[in-house]
């Protein structure tokens, strides 16, 4: 299961939280942004049990962390690949 984690952080420490974040086990990747939230974390865990353990136990204690919200992936789309045009020989 994938989630996406997004992350409120107190004033001037979206950086240290975005570092520290990406070296947590479950963790993907994770990028400062800007928005209403700072830091995005893509998150992989067994079940939403685990992946929401994970964010109370290990996210939320990190220094520089307000607030954090789960939100679950439910589905992908991709872009279409281009067709290639033919040449003709």
């Amino acid at each position: 299961m994938e989630s996406y984690v997004l992350i409120h952080t107190l004033v001037g420490r979206a950086g240290d939280v975005a570092k520290a974040v990406s070296r947590l086990s479950c963790v993907e990747h994770a990028a400062m942004v800007t928005g209403p939230y700072d830091v995005i974390a893509r998150v992989e865990g067994d079940c939403q049990k685990d992946i929401s353990t994970f964010v109370t136990e290990e996210v939320q204690p990190l220094p520089g962390v307000a607030r954090a919200l789960t939100c679950p992936i439910m589905g992908r789309h991709r872009k279409p690949e281009p067709e290639l045009e033919s040449v003709a020989v």
